[in-house]
């Protein structure tokens, strides 16, 4: 069981990256799945949770309007779309699952999480 985020790098403030969480040795679909951050320091933040059709999303205020978590279940991986990136959104990225029955069931309760993967380190710097 696997989740490996990628697509980080560095960005100038304003600019936008598209992440990517790819799961192996499990059907994503049968997940909840969850994007995540950290600081050095500091403790994980959950930023954005989607069902397991895809059909509902949440995100955290100080995200919303800037990223969008998607997930496409026949290529086992899910999305976060990073625009108008800000310094104090540098840090180390991952997901994560959460079992849910219900397919249109997501929590934003970041204990439910679990199977973190190796994150993808996003740096906003000019």
């Amino acid at each position: 069981v696997q989740l490996q985020a990628s697509g980080g790098g560095l960005v100038q403030p304003g600019g936008s990256l598209r992440l990517s969480c790819v799961a192996s040795g499990f059907p994503l679909g049968d997940y909840a799945i969850g994007w995540f951050r950290q600081v050095p320091g500091k403790e994980r933040e959950g930023l954005s949770y989607i069902s397991r059709n895809g059909y509902v999303t949440r995100s955290v205020d100080s995200v919303k309007g800037r990223f969008t978590i998607s997930r496409d279940n026949v290529k086992n991986t899910a999305y976060l779309e990073m625009h108008n990136l800000k310094p104090d959104d540098t840090a180390i990225y991952s997901c994560a699952r959460s079992w849910a029955g219900n397919p249109s069931y997501v929590t934003d309760r970041n204990y439910e999480y679990s199977y973190w993967g190796q994150g993808t380190q996003v740096t906003v710097s000019s």
